[in-house]
C-alpha cells in the first residue's frame, strides 16, 4: 500500500517535466568516448578500403562525412582514454593528405571534369584545399607546433580563394545537390572550416599580417550568409567562435536565441527545423530529434558559450549520451534519401554526427 503514493509522484514528475518541456529521460546512460573513438576508426578503415575512394598516385579521397569527424574528435578523444597513438589508417590518411599537398600541381582533382563535367575539377580544388589545411592545422595544433606541410596547405588554399563576385573571400565548393556537404549554399560550410583550420593553426599564424587581406576576405564572406538558413548561420556563428570578427554582439545573441527555440522537448534538434531541405526522392525528413542537427548545434553553443547556450547544451548532451548506440555512434539520417541499410551511403551521416557529438561531448 505505501507504494501508490510513490508512483503517484513519478508519474506527476513526469507530467510536470512534459508540461514545461523538459526531457523525460527513456534510459540512464553516459558517453563513451572509448565506443566512439572505435566507431570512427572503424569507419575511417572502411572509407579507406572502399575503392570508390581510391584516387591517383596511391591515394585515397578525405570526405567530410567520414575523414573529416574523424580528424576533428580524435585528439579529444585521445586526451579522455591517455592513448595517444593513432590508428594506421589515420596515418595513412595523413601521409595522403600530405602527399597531395605537396604534388598539388601533379595530382588529379578529386573530381576530374574529363569524368563527371565542368566545373567539378575546380570544385573539387576548392574542397580538397580546404580539407587539407583544416586536416593539418589539427594535427599541428595537437603537437604544438605549425609544419611545412601545413604552411603549404595554406598557401594552396588561398591561392584557390575566390577574388571577385558572389563568393569573393570563399571558396568553390562541390555541387552534386547533395545537401549539408554538397550543395549550392555548402559554400557556406567551406568556409566555415577555412576559418576554423586558421584559428586552429598554431604559432599565432591567424595573426600573420601577411595573409590579413586573405582573412578579412573570409571574414567578409562569411557575413554574406547571416541573412540565410538557421543551419547557415549557425555555421557562421561557429567561425566567428574561432576566427572573431564576423559577427556583431547582437548578431550572435539571434543566432543563439533562434538555435534555442528550435530545441525539441527531448533536448534534441531535427533537420527541419534548421532549413528547408526537401529530400530529392519524395520522402519526408524524420520530424523527430537527430543525431547530427543535435550534435553539430551542440558543438556551436558549446564553442559560443554564455548562460543561454549553456542551459541548451546541457540538455543536448544529455540527448547524445542517451541516444549513443553500443557500438559508440549516434544515429543521423540523410538529409537526400531515405536511405537504406546495408548501403555504402547509409552511415555517412551517423560518422559525421559521432564526430560532432564527440566535440560536444569533450571535458
Amino acid at each position: 500500500m505505501t507504494r501508490w503514493p510513490l508512483i503517484s509522484s513519478a508519474v506527476l514528475l513526469a507530467v510536470v517535466m512534459v508540461a514545461r518541456g523538459d526531457a523525460v529521460p527513456t534510459k540512464k546512460s553516459a558517453w563513451n568516448g572509448t565506443a566512439a573513438a572505435a566507431y570512427l576508426d572503424n569507419r575511417l578503415t572502411w572509407w579507406r578500403q572502399w575503392p570508390k575512394a581510391e584516387r591517383d598516385h596511391g591515394t585515397r579521397c578525405v570526405s567530410c562525412h567520414t575523414s573529416l569527424p574523424h580528424v576533428l574528435a580524435m585528439p579529444s578523444l585521445r586526451s579522455q582514454s591517455g592513448k595517444q597513438r593513432q590508428s594506421v589508417d589515420e596515418m595513412g590518411m595523413f601521409d595522403d593528405v600530405v602527399k597531395r599537398v605537396y604534388l598539388w600541381d601533379e595530382v588529379e582533382p578529386f573530381y576530374p571534369d574529363q569524368t563527371r563535367g565542368v566545373p567539378k575539377s575546380a570544385e573539387s580544388r576548392g574542397v580538397e584545399a580546404v580539407l587539407n589545411a583544416l586536416i593539418l592545422a589539427t594535427r599541428d595544433q595537437e603537437r604544438g607546433h605549425l609544419g611545412p606541410d601545413t604552411r603549404q596547405a595554406f598557401a594552396n588554399m588561398w591561392g584557390l580563394q575566390m577574388k571577385s563576385g558572389d563568393q569573393k573571400g570563399g571558396f568553390t565548393w562541390l555541387n552534386f545537390r547533395l545537401e549539408p556537404f554538397e550543395s549550392p549554399t555548402a559554400t557556406y560550410w567551406g568556409a566555415t572550416l577555412a576559418a576554423l583550420a586558421v584559428a586552429r593553426a598554431p604559432d599565432g599564424y591567424a595573426a600573420d599580417p601577411v595573409i590579413a587581406p586573405e582573412i578579412e576576405a573570409l571574414r567578409a564572406y562569411l557575413r554574406t550568409g547571416f541573412g540565410g538558413t538557421l543551419y547557415s548561420r549557425a555555421l557562421i556563428l561557429w567561425a566567428d567562435s574561432q576566427l572573431g570578427g564576423i559577427l556583431a554582439a547582437d548578431e550572435r545573441n539571434r543566432i543563439v536565441s533562434d538555435l534555442v527555440a528550435c530545441q525539441q522537448a527531448d533536448g534534441g534538434w531535427n533537420l527541419p527545423s534548421l532549413s528547408t531541405w526537401q529530400r530529392i526522392d519524395g520522402s519526408s525528413l524524420p520530424q523527430e530529434s537527430d543525431g547530427y542537427a543535435t550534435a553539430i548545434v551542440a558543438v556551436i553553443l558549446r564553442e559560443v558559450g554564455g548562460p543561454t547556450s549553456a542551459v541548451a547544451l546541457k540538455r543536448a548532451q544529455a540527448w547524445l549520451a542517451a541516444h549513443q548506440d553500443k557500438d559508440g555512434s549516434v544515429t543521423a539520417k540523410s538529409i537526400n534519401k531515405d536511405r537504406k541499410p546495408g548501403t555504402d551511403a547509409y552511415l555517412f551521416m551517423t560518422d559525421e554526427a559521432t564526430g560532432m557529438a564527440a566535440l560536444a561531448m569533450r571535458r
